[in-house]
């Protein structure tokens, strides 16, 4: 706002149009426009701030180099998105960190909305993370619980539940981000989903 008169914030689309043609600034208020966003994912996804920094520095590189090859058919974000999950993906690869994580294997008999299995008995239900109140219970010993869950958690694993629960995103734009299929992402957030919640049965029972 200057001397009282808001300015209206340019159209995304104008805004990338004039960044695939060269345009500096228009590209500098890209990056201002979603800097937040992306860091916030990337610390998220890596638990790291060092991490988080160097992947929104690659991410951004990126996007300058390939922003010619986005076509609009798909959220901006979406896209940002996917180069964030890439990025945090490959570096944990690179620096072989998985080897600490835990195995995930499908939990028997979990649903995600307490769906019926072929005989016709109930399965048990997940529900959804959202719906549980962790806010109200969450002090800092419980954060680093839960921090420390999700750090053991293998990255393809880690980066559904994030992008899903969250971040929020729908399953259907969380596959696009990640290019899995619908079920696959389903299937890893109900892994991540049990395993976060019996890690933190185990602090609140003890």
């Amino acid at each position: 706002m200057r001397d009282g008169i808001h300015t209206i914030p340019e159209p995304e689309p104008h805004l990338l149009d004039r960044a695939r043609e060269g345009d500096h600034a228009a590209f500098t208020k890209l990056v201002r426009r979603y800097e937040d966003l992306v860091y916030s994912f990337a610390f998220k996804v890596c638990r790291d701030k060092e991490k988080a920094e160097e992947t929104l520095q690659d991410t951004f590189v990126n996007v300058f180099r390939k922003l010619r090859q986005f076509d609009g058919k798909s959220k901006f974000s979406t896209w940002l998105y996917s180069i964030v999950a890439n990025n945090c993906l490959m570096k944990r690869r690179r620096r072989k960190l998985d080897q600490a994580a835990v195995r995930i294997d499908e939990p028997e008999g979990i649903h995600e909305h307490g769906d019926r299995d072929d005989p016709g008995e109930k399965i048990q239900a997940v529900p959804s993370w959202q719906h549980t109140p962790l806010e109200k219970l969450m002090n800092k010993e419980l954060r680093e619980v839960l921090d420390n869950a999700i750090q053991k958690l293998p990255m393809d694993y880690r980066v559904v539940f994030v992008l899903r629960d969250i971040e929020g995103q729908s399953a259907g734009e969380t596959a696009k981000i990640l290019k899995l299929s619908v079920p696959a992402v389903k299937s890893r957030l109900r892994r991540a989903r049990v395993f976060l919640r019996n890690e933190l049965n185990e602090y609140m029972a003890a």
